[in-house]
């Protein structure tokens, strides 16, 4: 995070030296664009840098001591919205010259309308975010297979709000252009990819994508004591040889489609590299018996690199770090807690029409990668996603906001902080640990999550390194 922020000043300071120097030579709306773009990822990196550690630091490009103290966490916030501002007002409205990767002042107004939300400063979100979505850029892709993907045309599309731009075949020698940091989070050996199986889907949220058949709306919403009881390896069908877990046929239950874009189970197309089996999970006596899934690429896509250590897992899919339909989800939010609850109904509604639009195919070819969800090649389940008639009551509509956050973002970083900041990560993780530790062995030992756990601990080194005549700079975070 810090070297982020570290890049971000660098260019800052380098960019007055040039302008004070050379004052013609960089024009002067490059000149803002330049400087617009340094002020948000410094905002940005800032911003997930507190999503971890809380009470931190903030640098600027005329801080000479490094060893500053951290500020409390709602100052950061402060401090994050400032940045933001500033680059709303020096960037342009669309990306400096012509290149999709760069932010934007519609790119910092979405991003302000996020940490608003996280700093529960709804009346102040609403006005951000109801502008981003009346008069910004962003829509929702057409359809969900879209918005992970490696077929360049549809990279960089009108979801995108903020992505890491991964690239492949681009004269890297290595590959470490491509999605570099995700590469362990394909399926086994017995795969196309050949390693490595982390990151897997628990049985949780595989549970929590089931829908209730009558009415098509998330069964956790329908039922919430039931739809967690019982679990085991959802496959296309049983038996199978050699697996650990109870195997549970699923022809003839009803999903959210999102379930198998988000999950690789056993007998379910994985997009167009054939049927998962088994043998494509490092250990599922250990980690259970699903797969990550996004983060993969299509075979078709040509999005695979031809050179690098495991080229078969380097894929030039871009990483998501804020999109559209999170954007909407957040502004649902912020209409819940505002008692505008046709609203948040409205924009709940739009996330899951275009749910329904496509499900996994059986991925002959890339016309049959995604096809209707009710097309009858698919044979492995039921799939419905029926729009929420009305939110009767604010909590109703809080529960259904939060459950379409899960479905939606699902393997994508984002539960762990939605949590948090909702308050109830204990209430959420402490049975999900009780019940999945009987379920899993990698949770064996998992500790009962605690007040600590709200925040992670700040690094010994950098408490060492942040000391001035003997008095530390930064404090350990509580419980660490």
């Amino acid at each position: 995070m810090y070297e982020g922020v570290v890049r971000a000043n660098a260019t800052i300071r380098l960019l007055k030296t040039v302008v004070a120097a050379k004052p013609s030579e960089i024009p002067a709306s490059d000149a803002k664009s330049i400087e617009g773009e340094a002020t948000f990822l410094r905002a940005h990196y800032h911003f997930e840098a507190w999503r971890m550690w809380g009470n931190i630091p903030y640098f600027r490009e005329d801080d000479t001591d490094f060893r500053k103290a951290a500020l409390t966490s709602a100052a950061v916030l402060t401090e994050i919205l400032k940045d933001l501002d500033a680059s709303i007002a020096l960037l342009p409205a669309t990306p400096r010259n012509g290149q999709k990767g760069r932010v934007t002042s519609w790119t910092a107004k979405a991003y302000k309308g996020r940490v608003q939300v996280y700093a529960k400063q709804f009346a102040a979100a609403l006005t951000t975010l109801r502008d981003v979505k009346a008069n910004g850029p962003y829509k929702l892709e057409t359809s969900y297979d879209k918005v992970w993907t490696g077929f360049s045309d549809y990279a960089n599309g009108p979801e995108t709000i903020l992505a890491y731009q991964a690239s492949t075949n681009d004269g890297s020698p290595d590959g470490n252009n491509a999605n570099y940091g995700e590469r362990l989070s394909h399926p086994h050996s017995g795969s196309h990819f050949g390693c490595c199986g982390f990151h897997q889907p628990s049985f949780n949220l595989v549970n929590y994508f089931q829908v209730d058949a009558a009415t098509g709306l998330p069964l956790p919403i329908v039922s919430p004591g039931t739809w967690n009881a019982t679990y085991g390896d959802y496959a296309a069908s049983c038996p199978q040889a050699n697996v650990p877990y109870p195997c549970v046929a699923t022809p003839n239950m009803t999903f959210d489609p999102r379930l198998d874009w988000t999950v690789g189970r056993d007998g379910v197309p994985y997009k167009d590299w054939g049927k998962e089996a088994p043998d494509w999970v490092r250990q599922e006596a250990y980690g259970g018996p699903y797969n990550s899934k996004k983060n993969a690429h299509e075979k078709a896509s040509g999005g695979e690199s031809s050179v690098g250590w495991q080229a078969s897992q380097l894929n030039n899919v871009n990483i998501h770090l804020y999109r559209y339909a999170d954007l909407l989800l957040l502004l649902a939010e912020a209409e819940v807690e505002a008692g505008s609850l046709a609203n948040a109904l409205a924009d709940v509604n739009e996330v899951r029409a275009r749910a329904g639009v496509t499900a996994q195919g059986l991925g002959v070819d890339r016309a049959t990668i995604a096809v209707p969800i009710t097309d009858p090649s698919i044979t492995w389940a039921k799939y419905k996603v029926s729009p929420y008639p009305a939110f009767p009551t604010q909590a109703y509509a809080r529960e259904a906001v939060r459950a379409e956050r899960r479905l939606e973002l699902a393997m994508e970083g984002q539960r762990f902080f939605d949590l948090r900041r909702w308050g109830i990560l204990e209430a959420t993780l402490n049975p999900y640990i009780a019940a999945e530790k009987g379920r899993l062995n990698k949770l064996i030992n998992a500790q009962t999550v605690g007040t600590k756990h709200y925040l992670y601990p700040i690094p010994q080194t950098q408490i060492d390194l942040s000391k001035s005549s003997g008095g530390a700079g930064l404090t350990q975070n509580p419980g660490w």
